[in-house]
């Protein structure tokens, strides 16, 4: 499984952006997918993620009522609607599924907002 980010910039406070996961390989093996992200100086956190089917969803404190993770599962993409972004959330975000045996990650595409 293959995966690739897409989608980051450089926003202001307040903005919006919808980051995307391009898949490949061999899907049929994946069950949720989630979004992390890693700012500098700091450690790989959790963001959200979403089980089979756009079933349930999770999110991590600091993003919850902003961001909406979404998978299409017709296009093999998982999506990051980020909304009234906020400096704090600068950081190169990374893609992840997961599947019974493994877990694999995209490369990641970085997010800047300035106040």
């Amino acid at each position: 499984v293959q995966l690739v980010e897409s989608g980051g910039d450089s926003v202001q406070t307040g903005g919006s952006l919808r980051l995307s996961c391009a898949m490949s390989g061999d899907t049929s093996s994946i069950n949720g997918m989630r979004w992390y992200r890693e700012a500098p100086g700091k450690q790989r956190e959790f963001v959200a993620r979403i089980g089979t089917g756009s079933g349930t969803r999770n999110y991590a404190g600091p993003v919850k009522g902003r961001f909406t993770i979404i998978r299409d599962d017709s296009k093999n993409t998982l999506y990051l609607q980020m909304n009234n972004l906020k400096p704090e959330d600068t950081a190169t975000y990374y893609c992840m599924a997961e599947s019974e045996d493994a877990w694999y990650w995209g490369l990641g595409t970085q997010v800047t907002v300035s106040s």
